[in-house]
């Protein structure tokens, strides 16, 4: 069965950071890039940051370039997504997303994390 589950989502302060985590299992962790996306209230899904395979490039979406690392462990099947200088506009759901590096049908989502950002 597959499973993407996210954590480390909460309510913090602007200025604030965060470590989200999404552990996978079910499926080849390492053979599919990951991603990080987030949606806020009336808003459409968005990318936030982007890792491939090993040895893994990494893209950002470019509200987040500067303001976030996207980093995972493959041993661990393990994505990060660590954020810093929060700002209210970051507020929205984080979801995890899995997508094979080659059969690019084959994509799984995690269920998202919360995160909002107010003082």
């Amino acid at each position: 069965q597959v499973r993407l589950v996210e954590s480390g989502g909460g309510l913090l302060q602007p200025g604030g950071s965060l470590n989200l985590s999404c552990a996978a299992s079910g499926f080849t962790f390492s053979r599919y890039d990951m991603s990080w996306y987030r949606q806020a209230p009336g808003k459409e899904r968005e990318l936030v940051a982007g890792i491939t395979i090993t040895p893994g490039r990494m893209n950002y979406a470019d509200s987040m370039k500067g303001r976030s690392t996207i980093s995972r462990d493959n041993a661990k099947s393990t994505v990060y997504l660590q954020m810093n200088s929060l700002k209210p506009e970051d507020t929205a759901v984080y979801y995890c997303k899995a997508q094979h590096t080659t059969l690019r049908t084959l994509v799984y989502w995690g269920q998202g994390t919360q995160v909002t950002v107010s003082s």
